[in-house]
């Protein structure tokens, strides 16, 4: 439950960080609910972002996509194709993501001797990062692997998606 008390409001808002640092939380407002950022006077910059993640599955299941023969089709480029879309719809699924104009997407699903690798790169030039349309692009690409190959694999793990890289330069 939400308090309305403006002392245990700022409490809500802050995270203790690295080193015991403490930080504000830019996406809650004074009274401790959600509140999209305004970035109207950040500078328009080039944004790029990179993220990874891992899909682990059985030997039988790598055999599968390697030889194009699970049922639902070619995995690897659904998957691809699945990311680039849900890169382009982040706004939509997360909430307090500003909707932006990306100027570059790529994904790249890549079989691995114990599962699929997962890359994207996402650029845009705008106001704030493309960070979480790489991480989203990856994720679902991630669950389309393991929608692809439920049925012939009941144990397999998505693992380790992580941010890999974030630039921002002057434009």
């Amino acid at each position: 439950m939400r308090s309305r008390n403006p002392e245990s409001s700022a409490v809500q808002r802050r995270s203790v960080g690295l080193e015991g640092s403490v930080a504000e939380f830019s996406h809650v407002d004074e009274e401790g609910r959600a509140s999209m950022v305004d970035v109207g006077g950040k500078p328009v910059q080039r944004r790029v972002a990179k993220a990874m993640g891992f899909i682990e599955m059985a030997d039988s299941t790598i055999k599968l996509i390697a030889e194009n023969n699970v049922k639902k089709g070619d995995v690897l480029g659904v998957a691809e194709v699945a990311g680039i879309q849900a890169a382009k719809r982040t706004s939509e699924l997360i909430p307090l993501c500003h909707p932006l104009q990306l100027s570059q997407i790529q994904v790249k699903a890549k079989l691995e001797k114990d599962g699929v690798q997962v890359t994207a790169a996402v650029s845009c030039v705008d106001r704030t990062g493309v960070e979480m349309e790489a991480l989203t692009a990856v994720s679902v690409a991630l669950l389309t692997v393991y929608d692809m190959c439920k049925a012939v694999d009941e144990k397999m793990k998505i693992r380790d998606i992580a941010l890999v890289e974030k630039q921002k330069r002057d434009v």
